[in-house]
């Protein structure tokens, strides 16, 4: 058996790994590089191995890092089985769409400035016709249910309480070079325990070989309770200001858990019933009626709202407004109330964000919520450094509104959770991998890892193939 990680080694992002099992390849994930653009262009548009070489592409959920090259693998050759959640299958449907079609207006944006300088177009990585057509390809799979998906090999989802349709990737696999039996568990992104709405992470026992994930490995969150007190104190300033708290969010995952957070602060009187909030985003809008169809995926907290007399939605109350329409969104640069204003995309790089912090980031009444991990070179990223002036639309505006910032609801579990879960292990892996993560960070939970009594772990270089 072979491992090779392409993708999201000493790096969060771009989640690619081919296992190979004699002559048959298992492709894990197949995501989006995101960075600068001229770069991710390069590196998504060319695939690190030939798509028809694939027998079985894995797909553990539907963020973009790790399912947005779906469509240029099949639009490649690929001829196999997507295998992945139900939820998850849903929820892709909808983001490589809208991946699609960011794609599609980057390109012509891009190809305006090359035909002032004379230079050929560029074509997008894939269209909407290509993701439509991928998702041909898609098989569901619901957790801890076994399947064989090849000769030999058995896949097993365990719920990764990450986002809704999230999993842990179990396979067992026939060795029959060394004549016995392998398992080898990718966590893909492990959610936190004690977290809203979703289950928290399925413990496992038995396993050889582990893929593990490091985001936040060399680091802790602060707690839950204290990101509701951060989120309860932030917006209340706000109001009293008479000011706006702009929330650049991811569209699936970190939107839910704000919006289902706010509703909690109000049933709890912590918050005024008054407070008017809006997700201005098609995409969270679309994802949000696909948590509503998949209950399945709830913990108890969440479920038992669905089962009272009044109240019922998870993600619904009296002031709450999901604007859909482009003219419902220029409408809120003309509020003079107080208000929260979600918008994506989390790190302030494209969508409808850009025009609610173009339109409010110069009132110092006002306050930019930072709710997520920003990467480098992004306009999330120079908000939280606090630069004193950054470009939105190629405009210079000066930042006088206030930065808050809370790390407590991010969805990637921390150091110290991942080792918490890891302790349900009877028995330490034979080889340990950590990928996704900074190389920082992936450095320093390796090393954690080998003090924790882990043999044989490894922070794999991009490309590297290791024999197993």
């Amino acid at each position: 058996m072979n491992i090779q990680f392409l993708g999201a080694a000493r790096t969060v992002t771009g989640s690619q790994h081919i296992i190979e099992i004699g002559k048959k390849k298992i492709l894990l994930e197949c995501g989006l590089y995101q960075g600068r653009r001229e770069d991710s262009y390069k590196i998504n548009q060319n695939l690190p191995f030939d798509a028809s070489s694939i027998d079985i592409c894995i797909l553990s959920h539907a963020h973009i890092d790790h399912s947005g090259n779906l469509p240029n693998l099949v639009k490649n050759g690929f001829k196999g089985d997507i295998i992945c959640t139900y939820a998850t299958r849903d929820l892709a449907m909808i983001m490589l769409r809208d991946s699609a079609n960011i794609q599609h207006h980057d390109i012509a944006y891009l190809n305006k400035k090359r035909a002032k300088q004379g230079l050929s177009e560029l074509e997008p990585i894939y269209t909407i016709k290509d993701a439509v057509e991928c998702l041909k390809y898609f098989i569901g799979l619901s957790y801890d249910r076994p399947r064989v998906i090849m000769p030999g090999v058995t896949l097993t989802f365990l719920d990764a309480g990450h986002i809704l349709g999230s999993a842990i990737v179990v396979l067992d696999i026939d060795d029959i070079e060394k004549k016995k039996n392998v398992r080898l568990v990718f966590t893909g992104d492990l959610g936190r325990p004690d977290r809203p709405i979703l289950r928290d992470p399925t413990p496992v026992k038995e396993l050889d070989i582990l893929i593990t994930e490091s985001t936040y490995g060399d680091r802790d969150h602060e707690h839950t309770e204290e990101a509701n007190i951060k989120l309860e104190r932030i917006i209340k300033q706000t109001f009293e200001k008479n000011g706006k708290v702009i929330i650049p969010a991811f569209a699936v995952g970190r939107t839910q858990e704000l919006v289902y957070s706010i509703r909690q602060l109000i049933q709890e009187g912590k918050l005024s019933n008054k407070l008017p909030v809006y997700v201005d985003s098609p995409l969270a809008i679309d994802a949000t009626g696909i948590y509503r169809l998949h209950p399945e995926a709830y913990d108890d907290n969440a479920y038992k709202i669905l089962l009272e007399k009044k109240n019922r939605d998870p993600f619904g109350f009296e002031m709450m407004h999901y604007t859909r329409t482009v003219a419902e969104s220029k409408a809120l640069n003309n509020l003079d109330e107080p208000a929260v204003i979600i918008s994506a995309s989390g790190m302030a790089e494209a969508g409808r964000i850009l025009h609610h912090l173009k339109n409010n980031i110069e009132d110092p009444k006002n306050t930019i919520l930072i709710v997520g991990w920003q990467a480098p070179n992004t306009l999330g990223k120079r908000i939280v450094e606090k630069q004193p002036v950054v470009k939105i639309f190629g405009e210079e505006y000066k930042l006088r509104a206030k930065v808050e910032k809370i790390n407590g609801f991010s969805a990637h579990a921390d150091r110290t959770e991942i080792l918490r879960w890891m302790d349900s292990f009877k028995r330490k892996p034979d080889n340990t991998f950590v990928v996704h993560g900074d190389e920082e960070a992936s450095l320093s939970f390796g090393e954690k890892l080998r003090a924790y009594g882990f043999k044989n772990v490894v922070v794999p270089e991009l490309g590297q193939k290791i024999a197993i």
